[in-house]
Parts: structure tokens; C-alpha cells; sequence
């Protein structure tokens, strides 16, 4: 099982709204890719980020069967629609993935 985290701190405003509506859009977002790319095994996107180090606005975990289905996901134009929207509102991220 592969796990795939990932961590954003979002700018106050852009793509004309503020982090808090970017937030929520970005959540919405993300949550739909569970419908719509067949390897996710599981999905969960996190806006209530408390004592986090380092600070964060949003947090995606998911996880797959295998390495290839998260290249799979990564490269799948549904995904990649997102990673559009993300990049617009994004001030940095940090990403780790893990085998269980």
C-alpha cells in the first residue's frame, strides 16, 4: 500500500478569492478525484489544521495499491485539472509518500 500526503500553505488571496474560499474550493476539488480516478483506494482532504509544523491551510492524504496506480493518479488528466486550479493559490507544499 502506498500512502501519498501532501501539505499546502495557500496566499492570502488569488484567483480572485481569498485563502479561506480557495481552501474550500480546493477541498471540493480534490474530494470529486475519488469518483473520478479509479486507483485511489482511499481519499481525504483536511481544511482544520491545528499544531501542524510546518503551519499548513489544506491537507490531502490518499492512498493507493501500488506505485504505478500513483503515477497513474498523478498523470490522469482529471488530476491534473486540479493541480491547475492548486498551483494558482499555492505558496508552498510539501509532499511525502510512503510503502506499507
Amino acid at each position: 500500500m502506498i500512502k501519498h500526503i501532501v501539505m499546502w500553505t495557500l496566499k492570502d488571496e488569488a484567483a480572485g478569492a481569498d485563502l479561506a474560499a480557495n481552501a474550500l474550493k480546493m477541498k471540493e476539488l480534490l474530494s470529486a478525484l475519488r469518483g473520478l480516478i479509479p486507483v485511489i483506494v482511499d481519499l481525504e482532504v483536511g481544511l482544520d489544521v491545528f499544531a501542524a509544523s510546518p503551519a499548513c491551510d489544506v491537507i490531502l492524504y490518499t492512498a493507493f495499491a501500488t506505485r504505478a496506480d500513483l503515477d497513474t493518479y498523478q498523470a490522469h488528466p482529471e488530476h491534473q485539472k486540479v493541480v491547475g486550479f492548486v498551483k494558482q493559490v499555492v505558496a508552498s507544499r510539501s509532499v511525502v509518500d510512503y510503502e506499507i
